[in-house]
This record gives C-alpha cells, structure tokens and sequence, in this order.
C-alpha cells in the first residue's frame, strides 16, 4: 500500500489542537463583539473576476483557480477561484446589498488559500480573523482598528507587541519627491519585503524596476525620517488616529509610526497598520488598514471601509511555541465507567443526567475491565470519572474520582453535578 500524504501546505488539526483553536477564536471573537462587530460569512469560492486586479500582479498569482467539474484545464474553465482574503468578498457582498445600514461594522472568522510557499508559522490554507467598518470616514474606525488589535493581543495573554502604522498617502508622496510617481506600486511592492530581503535586497528589487543609485538613496533617506515633501496630510490623519486610538485605551509605547510599512495589497490607500509580536521571529500576525476605492470597483460608487485581520495560524503556532497553549487536550469534563452489563442502566442514567446538566460527559461504550476504563479516561485527559458498581447502585450513590488530586469521594447523584460543574 502506498503512503498516504497531505497536500502541501495542508494540515490536520487533532482534537487537543482544535481545544486551544477554538478558545483562541472564542477570544478574538468576544473582542470583535464588544466592538459591535457583527458576524457575517462568505462562501469558500468566488467568481474568478471578483479576486483578480484586487490584490497586484505578485498576489493575483497566488488565488487558487478551481476547474469547472473537474476537468482538465482549457481555455475558459476556469470561472472560479478560492477566495484569497475576507476583505474583497466584503467589498462584493456590501455592492450586492445597497440596503445595509451604514456605518456597517462585520467580522469574519474564516478560511482563506493561497498557493504560497510553506514556511513555519505559513500554510497555503489559513484562517483570517477581520473586522471591517464600511461607510465611515477616516479617524475613529480606524483608530478603533488600532483598539481591537491590541485587546485581542491582550486578551490571548501577549505582553510585548507593536503595532506599527503608516499611510499610503505619504508613501505616493514619498514616491513622488524621488521622480518615480509613476512606479509607486513598484516602489510599495519593494518596500513590503523589507522584513524578508533587508535593505540590500530592497535595493536589488528596486534596481530590477529601474529606480536609480540616486533615487533608492533618496528613498531611504525619507524612509529614515527626512520630512516628505505633500505628505502633510497623511501625517496629520495619522496623528489624529493615533490621538483615538490614545483616548480608546491603547497606551503610547505600543503604537510605532513605521514608513516602511507598505502592505502590498493594491486596494490599500489611507493608514495602514501592522501588529507584530516582539522576538518572535515571524514578521507580523496582523495587518489591515484603509481601501476607500474597493468597494466601487463592485458598486460604482465610492464607499469608505477600513479594516484589520489576524492571522490565525501565526498566533497558533507561537503561543503552542511559548508553552501558552492550556494543559486540556479534551472537551470531556466526566467519563462514567460501565461496571458490567447489569449496572448499564445506573451508568446510563448518570451521563445522562450530567449532559442535562451542561456538563460535557462520555460513557464507556463496552463494559469491559475496569481499570482499562479509568486509564482511557486517563489518557485523554479527563479530569473526573464516575464507577457504578453494585454497592454504588444499591446504596444509590456513584463513586467520584478527581484524576488530578486522586480523590475520591461516594457521593449522590446530585453531589456528583454540583461538584464536577464547579470544577475542571
């Protein structure tokens, strides 16, 4: 037989990894609420020309096409893609609903794919966690960006993060103070790999797209701080998001104004913002920020929209790495034993009984040994376990073993609720 693989970039996720997921997105997903963030979802596959001309020639070459029925490829079969980002079916969804009331603030806790190389902490499917605001101008949604970052952050248990932010804005400003208004996507494309290449390679890219030894100096000098000549404005909305995001809660050390910040996606063009994880060695986890003229490629009319995503699998992978991922690899708080054939009834009564209750509990499926039992109860993690045998059902009581003290304790059916409810 041969031996079975994944997919490249694919994983299974077991149940104990799926445990700590689910919190992960529970967590993000309270902060999204608190916001007013309302939950939305989109389908897994789009038309073809709703993702393409959205993300730049360098993303668009990353969407997964889907063959019609499965054929082979032809010329026109491919009418449908997998959807690269939550933010351009957004966009799509909000020009087929002209009726949603505005601002519309939605989240979106989704899968999304794309053919890029596999690397730690990057998988060819992931899941992105956004929350959008349509309708509302620059300042206050985008702060609030800014806000929702940072008590996600929090509340999954990091302490030492950043969120750097710039404007595209000043970046067109940038690029016209160097001679080189008409490469400005370029320009943006090369500085988005800064964090990957360094400044060489940045250099070598930029050389590649013909800007000159003169220009790349310039460039860095006005990366590096040098007043940017008609970037007045941008540095002004800036400093007014950032004010926001101040008065919302977000202390001063953990904002940075970044001129590198690119964010290479085409549809970007106010404040961007990118959260990133001190020493972790991944780049960021985050990023989002102003696409004022998406949403009218769809509708033909122009609608402001602001919004972030967090990268799942990058938070996964470095608190896994952190040892912050909790010690349960199980959602079974009780495992009641099954005696023998005769006791059955009493043992299906008790889990009953306790799933009534709101307690996640499992039954032994066969009665067999005992103590084969209690260590399968053991090994997935179970912290109670109930035995029934003939004295426990005569005397109308259940013995109750606490896996992690060793405990026991004879106990009424009751007893056995109140106590395995208030703990575990």
């Amino acid at each position: 037989m041969s031996k079975v693989h994944l997919a490249k970039g694919m994983r299974d996720l077991l149940p104990h990894q799926m445990i700590h997921r689910q919190r992960v997105i529970s967590t993000i997903q309270e902060v999204f609420t608190r916001y007013g963030f309302e939950p939305m979802e989109t389908p897994a596959m789009e038309r073809i020309e709703t993702l393409t001309g959205k993300y730049g020639d360098e993303g668009d070459k990353l969407i997964f096409k889907v063959l019609k029925r499965g054929a082979g490829e032809a010329r026109g079969e491919c009418d449908q893609a997998l959807r690269y980002d939550l933010t351009v079916p957004l966009a799509r969804v909000v020009a087929m609903n002209p009726g949603l009331p505005m601002p519309f603030k939605r989240s979106q806790i989704q899968p999304v794919w794309r053919a890029d190389r596999p690397q730690r902490g990057r998988f060819r499917e992931f899941y992105q966690c956004d929350v959008d605001t349509v309708g509302a101008p620059c300042g206050l949604a985008d702060a609030e960006c800014l806000a929702v970052f940072h008590d996600c952050m929090v509340a999954l248990g990091f302490d030492r993060f950043v969120i750097r932010v710039n404007d595209r804005r000043l970046l067109a400003a940038l690029a016209a103070a160097i001679g080189a208004a008409d490469r400005e996507l370029a320009m943006i494309t090369a500085i988005d790999k800064l964090d990957k290449i360094g400044r060489e390679g940045v250099n070598g890219e930029l050389r590649k797209r013909d800007f000159s030894e003169a220009q790349i100096a310039a460039l860095w000098g006005y990366l590096d701080g040098d007043p940017v000549p008609g970037a007045e404005e941008a540095e002004e909305t800036l400093d007014e998001v950032i004010g926001l995001a101040h008065a919302l809660g977000v202390s001063p050390e953990r904002i940075r104004r970044d001129r590198t910040l690119a964010r290479g996606l085409d549809y970007y063009t106010g404040p961007v913002f990118e959260t990133e994880l001190i020493g972790a060695g991944m780049g960021s986890v985050g990023g989002g920020g102003r696409y004022d003229g998406l949403i009218g490629m769809f509708s033909g009319r122009q609608i402001p929209a602001v919004g972030i995503s967090l990268g799942l699998e990058r938070l996964f992978v470095i608190m896994e790495e952190r040892g912050m991922v909790p010690p349960s690899t199980t959602t079974t708080r009780v495992w009641v034993t099954v005696f023998s054939d005769e006791t059955r009834d009493a043992s299906l009564a008790a889990v009953t009984a306790l799933r009534a209750a709101g307690i996640p509990a499992q039954i032994s499926l066969t009665a067999g040994k005992l103590g084969k039992q209690i260590k399968a109860a053991h090994k997935r993690g179970v912290r109670f376990v109930v035995v029934i045998g003939p004295d426990e059902r005569a005397a109308d009581r259940l013995l109750l073993k606490d896996m992690h003290s060793g405990d026991q304790a004879l106990l009424s059916l009751d007893e056995v609720i109140a106590r395995t409810a208030s703990d575990g």
